[in-house]
């Protein structure tokens, strides 16, 4: 039913403690928030940990989203989570007890929320490119990282980006230009190496 209401009644409704309302900005943006998340961290995990406490964070403070770009509301939320996260790391460093399987595979994290609408078969094509791209955006370094995955990646505005960021709107566009070259650089790489690979 609250699909067919607009983002704007969406968050009307949410901001008075509609739990349906929320759950459906939830769908609608659990993907782009958990994959912000894990390009901060480098960690699946945490990065799920961070995607929850963030949507927590955000139906508890809805009421004083003041309008304009709720995706760059939220990511900015999703940023400052992962800051305190690794704060809190920093200051109480721990190590997982079984990071691995019995048989040294890795333990799979499932996802805490799911959209079932989605396809296998388009799941699968979508996290094969994916992986391909978020391999070489892992390589760069974290400062380049955020601004190109916000920008590229997500559609963001510079001015938006900024805010998420904490940082002057000029240091955006140094640092992804910077990053769109490192990337092309990656990406043109990749395709050498396949090429050769090929022969």
């Amino acid at each position: 039913m609250t699909a067919q209401f607009s983002e704007q009644t969406l968050i009307a409704n949410a901001s008075k403690g509609d739990m349906e309302a929320f759950n459906q900005l939830v769908l609608n943006y659990q993907d782009i928030a958990c994959r912000y998340a894990n390009s901060l961290v480098d960690d699946p995990a945490s990065a799920e940990d961070i995607t929850q406490e963030s949507f927590i964070k955000a139906f508890q403070n809805i009421g004083g989203f003041r309008g304009g770009s709720f995706r760059a509301w939220l990511l900015k939320i999703v940023a400052n989570t992962s800051r305190d996260q690794w704060r809190r790391i920093k200051r109480h460093p721990s190590v997982a007890l079984f990071p691995e399987g019995e048989y040294g595979d890795e333990i799979e994290s499932p996802a805490w929320l799911a959209d079932p609408t989605t396809s296998v078969e388009s799941t699968v094509q979508g996290n094969e490119e994916s992986r391909r791209l978020y391999r070489l955006l892992d390589e760069l370094p974290a400062s380049y990282r955020s601004v190109i995955t916000l920008i590229d990646l997500y559609e963001l505005d510079y001015t938006e980006a900024a805010q998420i960021l904490h940082i002057p709107l000029g240091t955006v566009k140094s640092r992804l230009a910077r990053a769109r070259m490192q990337m092309k650089d990656k990406l043109q790489g990749a395709l050498n190496m396949s090429l050769s690979w090929a022969v």
